[in-house]
């Protein structure tokens, strides 16, 4: 884990047990070139000594494919699904980037002409991912932290990807599912997702459109820790990664304490458990702007 990582699962934690809810653990190795579990064990460990606890078994995404196999084919009964052989390649050298954000738009070129299932046993085809079709309609949605927007998805992302051709499940359709089998009722993340939350309103829909007890889902996005570059937190930033701070003796204490102070939740980095945070949360004092993390030498965890 790295700062911005402890970042999203203090507010996460604190958004949840604010509201007498229940702070649930996923671990999402879906891709199997990159998931290693001794990561996963880590970042269990990590958590549990800032003081960050979960409530009931950690869900681990690579033992539920049988789960999204199910649903997949509730989306092929629909006829929502097809088959697609555009590389990368293919799809960066003809697709026009969104002119907001750089993002690529799949423009539909393996989209059948009719909405009927296609046929993906056919051996003699080279290997596929699966798209899902989107209508050219407005998603809108409210964001607790970033407000109302209103997506249209043919414009926003195209037809999306729910499994790679490699086998691999996507992400959009695995969290669907289970944010849904899980009674997830909200989610925290950091706002380079806010606009995955359309995908998956859409998906949720279309996949549980009949049960009419399952509960509205919430989200709250947060500004990213950026580092004195203007850019994301990630894992080269070795001085704000987890295992160095605590190689180094930085305590669970200090690292809260400093998370929420950039959070906007205390005037001073004071040291603080998350419990001890708890009375004074308010998702009004977290800023929306990213939020620029010192260098080390210059904060309280040098």
């Amino acid at each position: 884990m790295h700062l911005g990582n402890v970042f999203c699962a203090l507010l996460s934690w604190l958004s949840a047990k604010s509201k007498g809810g229940e702070w649930l653990l996923r671990i999402e190795d879906l891709d199997p070139q990159r998931s290693r579990r001794e990561y996963a064990l880590q970042l269990m460990d990590d958590l549990e000594w800032l003081g960050l606890t979960w409530d009931n078994e950690p869900i681990w995404q690579s033992r539920r494919g049988e789960v999204y196999e199910h649903y997949l084919h509730r989306l092929d009964n629909m006829g929502l699904t097809y088959p697609c052989y555009c590389t990368r390649a293919d799809i960066m050298a003809t697709q026009a980037p969104h002119e907001s954000d750089g993002r690529v738009v799949y423009k539909g070129t393996c989209r059948p002409k009719q909405s009927k299932q296609s046929d993906v046993s056919d051996k003699s085809l080279p290997p596929a991912t699966t798209r899902l079709m989107v209508p050219d309609t407005v998603i809108p949605f409210l964001d607790g932290h970033y407000g109302r927007h209103d997506i249209n998805l043919t414009e926003h992302c195209g037809d999306y990807i729910v499994r790679r051709k490699d086998g691999a499940w996507a992400y959009q359709l695995a969290v669907v599912v289970d944010d849904a089998l899980m009674g997830v009722t909200e989610i925290v993340r950091g706002r380079d997702l806010l606009l995955s939350s359309p995908q998956q309103i859409h998906l949720r829909q279309v996949l549980f459109r009949d049960d009419h007890n399952m509960p509205p889902l919430l989200f709250f996005h947060h500004p990213l820790l950026c580092n004195a570059q203007g850019q994301r937190l990630c894992k080269r930033d070795k001085s704000m990664d987890l295992g160095y701070l605590r190689d180094h003796g930085t305590l669970p204490k200090e690292i809260i304490g400093h998370m929420a102070h950039l959070a906007g939740l205390l005037s001073e980095p004071t040291h603080m458990s998350p419990q001890e945070l708890l009375k004074d949360f308010d998702w009004t004092k977290v800023p929306t702007h990213d939020i620029i993390v010192p260098p080390k030498g210059s904060n309280c965890l040098s």
